[in-house]
């Protein structure tokens, strides 16, 4: 079994030494639309992560965010079946990880070949999305109010705006066809409200 990672995955895999490799999903926007309690955010005042939505699903909750390509690019975890007591360590790990309001869905993963043509690189992959019904799903924000939220938010795992430039940055360094307009659109207002106004990123999550 494989595990589709679109955020915190991507900069900080899960600690078991995986096999891993980029490719994209189709179908979905990676949003910053999941209200974080837990991680980048308190109760009182929860923070923003992404999640998964459909395009469909967006279109009715879009503000006003680049359409952009449609392309979600991530990076493929490989989960060996074998030991059990492994595999069950690393999924209870995940779920512990994931725990604030996402499910698992099955996706197909694509990328790019050698010639440049479009391949399934791995099919029935699991990846965890905050669904539009759950509790902590908090739809479409203005991108420049969105940004000033995460500017000045923190959680027990550090500054939303962390989050934001540690998945900016992995998300260009995944392959020449990855960049993500949303989030460079996103990673530029952050920092123009960024209060320590530093180009400094922390490779923490």
């Amino acid at each position: 079994m494989s595990l589709f990672g679109y955020g915190s995955l991507i900069f900080k895999g899960p600690p078991f030494n995986l096999e891993s490799k980029p490719g994209y999903i189709k179908g979905f926007v990676r949003r910053f639309a999941q209200k974080s309690h837990d991680h980048r955010g308190t109760p009182d005042n929860p923070g923003r992560v992404v999640t998964l939505v459909s395009e469909d699903d967006w279109a009715r909750h879009r503000k006003d965010d680049p359409l952009g390509s449609h392309h979600v690019w991530g990076r493929v975890y490989h989960i060996p079946p074998e030991p059990a007591q492994r595999s069950d360590e690393i999924w209870a790990y995940l779920d512990h990880r994931e725990k604030d309001g996402y499910t698992l869905r099955l996706v197909d993963v694509y990328g790019i070949d050698e010639r440049g043509d479009e391949v399934v690189i791995a099919s029935g992959v699991k990846v965890y999305v905050g669904e539009t019904d759950n509790p902590s799903f908090g739809g479409g924000e203005p991108m420049d109010q969105l940004a000033s939220h995460i500017a000045r938010t923190a959680g027990p795992s550090g500054p939303n705006k962390e989050y934001v430039y540690n998945l900016a940055a992995a998300v260009r360094e995944l392959d020449p066809h990855s960049e993500d307009q949303y989030l460079k659109q996103l990673e530029r207002l952050v920092r123009q409200h960024d209060p320590d106004a530093t180009s400094t990123v922390s490779s923490s999550i």
